[in-house]
């Protein structure tokens, strides 16, 4: 299997998930290829090709720092390849970390388009994620029940009414955010409240959303495959992200650690409302955050955490993603056409 991960920038990519599954598809003998969204090629009379960097097939990566290494090393190879070559182009790049690259934003999806329609796996699917590119808004797609109230908008009067209604505690962040950047916990003794809706909503949306109290507990994450939360051995992809000392949002770039997590009913009816659509649309590998009975997030765009694993003592789970991804390439081959690249994404 010919695969190719699409990251923001290859030179700068950092040990996490994307890096996990890189390896571990190198391990099982796959050709990977590496390649930032600025590394696609478009001629109206040629495929569209594509500056991959290239781990050599034979070094021997026995984890996913060394493969990074190599990646990022001058022995790697740098490869101008077709795309129409590839059995699988894998989007794992996070828009929302293209602060100063405004044109980088979209790239990465609309470039998948392009290559979906080559008859190339895209994962997920390509128009799907067009669809769910402001994750914040697809989540609003999703029943009342599983979520907490909220309201996305720029006027200020309205999020003022808001904050009265919620009792004057809610939380306030930008609707294009990642990381916990940029979010704050409003009570009726904040001072700044005007000067920072003035700031988000100079960046565009703002979301003011109910706070939950139980998110003084964490936040649990929950990595769904095909619409299923992945098992492995009786283990279950959950990470409890607990928050440190005097911080609400958990968020491990802001200090947060990991922790397990039991599947509770709660979590299982959250999925089993957002599973079919997640389904129906062809998001193949997506993250859930949720606190206690709602669900606060959801990640269809680079949704991580594998690299915690194990220090709560799960399996890497690498292994099982890449599984999955080699099943929809033979189920391609054997229908021959006949199941779209949105079937095929999701396809067990």
């Amino acid at each position: 299997m010919k695969i190719c991960f699409v990251l923001n920038d290859v030179a700068t990519e950092a040990k996490g998930t994307s890096v996990a599954l890189m390896t571990m598809a190198h391990q099982r003998g796959h050709e990977v290829f590496a390649m930032g969204v600025g590394d696609f090629s478009f001629h109206h009379d040629a495929p569209i090709s594509i500056n991959a960097t290239q781990v050599p097939k034979n070094t021997k990566t026995k984890s996913t720092k060394k493969f990074l290494e190599a990646l990022q090393s001058s022995k790697a190879r740098k490869k101008k390849i077709d795309a129409t070559s590839l059995d699988v182009l894998f989007i794992r790049n996070n828009p929302t970390e293209e602060k100063e690259r405004q044109w980088a934003e979209q790239a990465g999806v609309a470039f998948g388009r392009m290559v979906q329609q080559l008859d190339v796996l895209v994962l997920n699917d390509a128009y799907a994620l067009s669809h769910a590119f402001i994750d914040k808004l697809y989540f609003e797609e999703l029943p009342p029940e599983i979520k907490p109230d909220s309201i996305i908008t720029r006027d200020k009067d309205q999020i003022l009414d808001f904050f009265e209604k919620q009792n004057k505690k809610m939380v306030l962040k930008p609707l294009e955010g990642s990381g916990g950047q940029d979010v704050y916990l409003i009570d009726e003794n904040e001072k700044n409240l005007n000067q920072i809706i003035e700031h988000l909503s100079s960046q565009g949306y703002v979301i003011a959303q109910e706070f939950l109290p139980d998110v003084k507990n964490g936040d649990v994450r929950v990595l769904l495959l095909n619409g299923k939360v992945m098992e492995k051995n009786g283990e279950k992809a959950i990470i409890r992200r607990v928050s440190g000392e005097g911080e609400f949002r958990s968020n491990f770039k802001l200090g947060a650690t990991a922790d397990s997590s039991d599947l509770t009913p709660e979590m299982k009816r959250i999925i089993s409302l957002t599973a079919p659509k997640l389904i129906r649309d062809g998001l193949f590998f997506v993250g859930l955050d949720i606190v206690k009975d709602k669900l606060i997030e959801i990640n269809v765009l680079s949704p991580g955490g594998m690299e915690r694993f194990k220090d709560i003592g799960l399996p890497p789970f690498t292994d099982y993603v890449i599984e999955a991804i080699e099943r929809k390439v033979e189920y391609k081959k054997q229908y021959e056409g006949q199941l779209s690249n949105r079937t095929l994404a999701t396809m067990e």
